[in-house]
């Protein structure tokens, strides 16, 4: 184990993550993976724009909150079962998870960022991707 993880760092261990960022900075790299890009809520233009497409797909507005919500069914169990890992991995790529349900061969899936409280880009792009890995799936 390395120094760096058994050792109790202050402030969550923000005075680190600075001094990490400033040195990356300095040499011109980006740290996609520590940066936090903070999206905002939905345009009613992007909402237009950008959720036609998906609405046209099968996923729907939930009523009682600003979100989408899109059921899946599979031959199998585990083929839903696969379905769901490929999301999992672009999701943590994505650090935006899906609230999700799964039994045997159906999963529900529900998309809204947290941090804005409704709809937001990283719904749109995470619903397409699942799109993609669903179509796959069926093939």
């Amino acid at each position: 184990m390395s120094t760096l993880t058994r050792m109790r760092l202050p402030n969550g261990g923000g005075i680190l993550r600075e001094k990490i960022f400033h040195i990356l900075d300095r040499r011109g790299i980006s740290a996609p993976s520590l940066k936090k890009t903070k999206m905002g809520k939905l345009t009613a233009e992007e909402r237009e724009n950008d959720l036609k497409p998906l609405l046209s797909n099968g996923w729907s507005v939930q009523e009682n909150r600003d979100a989408i919500y899109k059921e899946f069914l599979f031959k199998n169990f585990n083929q839903a079962f696969g379905f769901m890992t490929r999301v999992a991995l672009q999701a943590e790529k994505m650090d935006h998870h899906p609230e999700w349900f799964n039994v045997y061969n159906k999963v529900n899936i529900t998309l809204s960022s947290h941090d804005v409280n409704g709809l937001s880009k990283r719904d749109v792009k995470l619903a397409s991707f699942i799109d993609k890995v669903a179509k796959v799936e069926d093939n």
